[in-house]
């Protein structure tokens, strides 16, 4: 593919451009994009957006989405690295290409539309947007991240998103579908499914998507760079960039919450030891039996060895996976759990070197696949090492994550932004007061509706019949509500919540 397809930006723009950005003169395209992300204000909003809890809900010092991000783009960058000098250069040229900084800013951008409160905002808002606003394609904070690189996000030189190249823009789209159209026949319907296109929980079309149905014609438009890619396959950026995220996300949060004292040694301990001892039994037992066992020691490793077998067959095997949960066991909970973190330079040092070298495991790990299965992608790590990142990632959701003191306060959070938003479109229905509503939410209301007009002009048929101007109208001042909740820190969230319902706080703590 040509150098010019990957590095056309949506629309033209002038070569000293890129010197306002901040990058040198003569800086390539993709460095550019980098510091378009760096400099956004949705970047810097990061730092005040929970990756799984607040930092106020322990004492311990925790990742949030800014921390975690920098961190996927180191990993990001070493994999690219490794895999620029251990592939043959045709073989990535014939894929699309790779390149260290376009992986680097896909893995910058690719949380941008995480919304306050983790993935429980991202839930509720996703319900919500369906439900209140009549959104068909709801809430998603991947196909967010690409509303807001493309067109919110006011860094760049026009009036439309930070216009990054093809290249950036496709590396970001992880499930490069949409949530009911796009490609056809989508990819929820495929005998095969890739991953995270099964159907959700909460209306039709896929789980994962990285487009709403106003941003599709630009999904198009970026994908159109890669024609030697088929429909719902990432290009190798984004591969890489995918991979990247499941490794820090298995390591990291793993630290938080045992630097935190929340992850306990006897319980984890006597998980992997029950499945150990009794693994041939469990497996003998049917579905049912294992449901009943409910959490019982060794019922939640049984649980997952089944879900990778039944999902993902092309890469599970048996005895890797007992593999990986001795490892684990070996090296986590006995090496690392056995003793109470307690602040101490020792402590640091053995949590630090078991992250810092399980890291450079799996980056030795990586190699790229030219024919890849439905549910994988360009790159990929080893069997071992896919096992060990499977269990990693069940110790954080079985013994974090499904924690009831966490689903309290979970909870609440929901409450707060399911007010909010309430609270925002009630005031946009009163007439008189609704000018006197923050400027940003005008701003994005008006951009939606103007969105929805366009589609319902040009491509009337993914409005599923939606196209009279009070369903255009109800969408955009949905979108544009969900766009400003979506795009709010988890303080401010807490906050205009507050207000809005009459609670005391600050007012002047500037501009909303």
């Amino acid at each position: 593919m040509s150098t010019d397809s990957r590095q056309a930006r949506a629309r033209p723009e002038q070569a000293e451009q890129a010197v306002r950005d901040g990058a040198p003169t003569g800086t390539s395209p993709y460095r550019t994009d980098l510091e378009r992300i760096r400099f956004a204000p949705s970047f810097s909003r990061l730092a005040e957006v929970t990756q799984v809890v607040a930092s106020a809900a322990t004492a311990g010092v925790v990742h949030n989405r800014l921390t975690h991000t920098i961190k996927v783009t180191a990993v990001a960058r070493a994999l690219a690295d490794r895999l620029v000098r251990s592939e043959p250069a045709d073989r990535l040229q014939g894929l699309g290409g790779l390149d260290q900084v376009v992986v680097q800013a896909a893995a910058s951008a690719h949380d941008l539309g995480h919304p306050p409160f983790g993935h429980l905002g991202e839930r509720v808002l996703d319900r919500l947007a369906q439900h209140r606003f009549g959104l068909h394609d709801g809430f998603e904070g991947n196909a967010q991240t690409y509303r807001i690189i493309t067109e919110l996000e006011v860094r760049g030189p026009g009036d439309e998103g930070l216009n990054l190249t093809a290249a950036v823009r496709a590396a970001v789209l992880k499930y490069p579908w949409g949530r009911l159209d796009v490609p056809d026949p989508h990819p929820s319907s495929w005998p095969e499914l890739p991953r995270g296109a099964r159907v959700g929980v909460d209306g039709p079309g896929s789980a994962k998507f990285s487009a709403y149905v106003i941003d599709l014609p630009e999904l198009i438009a970026a994908r159109a760079a890669f024609p030697m890619l088929g429909p719902g396959r990432q290009t190798v950026e984004c591969s890489v960039m995918d991979l990247a995220d499941d490794i820090a996300y298995s390591l990291h949060d793993l630290e938080d919450f045992h630097r935190s004292g929340v992850l306990q040694f006897s319980p984890v301990s006597a998980e992997f030891r029950a499945w150990a001892a009794d693994r041939k039994t469990l497996a003998g037992l049917e579905p049912e039996s294992v449901r009943d066992l409910d959490r019982k020691p060794g019922a939640g490793l049984e649980q997952l060895r089944r879900r990778l077998r039944d999902r993902d067959g092309w890469m599970f095997d048996e005895e890797l996976f007992a593999a990986a949960v001795a490892r684990v066991g070996d090296e986590f909970v006995d090496g690392v759990l056995d003793r109470p973190y307690d602040g101490s330079m020792a402590a640091d040092r053995t949590i630090s070197g078991f992250t810092g070298r399980w890291i450079d495991e799996f980056i030795a790990a990586v190699r790229l696949d030219p024919e890849p299965v439905v549910r994988s992608g360009w790159v990929e790590l080893t069997p071992e090492a896919w096992h060990r990142v499977a269990v990693l990632k069940f110790v954080h959701a079985y013994f974090i994550l499904e924690r009831p003191d966490l689903a309290m306060f979970q909870r609440g959070q929901a409450e707060i932004l399911t007010r909010l938003v309430a609270a925002l479109d009630d005031w946009l229905s009163d007439r008189p007061d609704a000018g006197r509503a923050p400027r940003r939410l005008l701003d994005l209301v008006r951009v939606a509706t103007l969105a929805y007009r366009k589609l319902a002009e040009e491509r009337p048929e993914w409005l599923a019949g939606r196209t009279g101007d009070g369903d255009l109208a109800r969408m955009g001042r949905g979108r544009g509500i969900i766009d400003y909740v979506s795009g709010l820190t988890d303080e401010q969230a807490i906050a205009f919540s507050s207000r809005l319902s009459g609670g005391n706080s600050i007012l002047w703590s500037g501009a909303v």
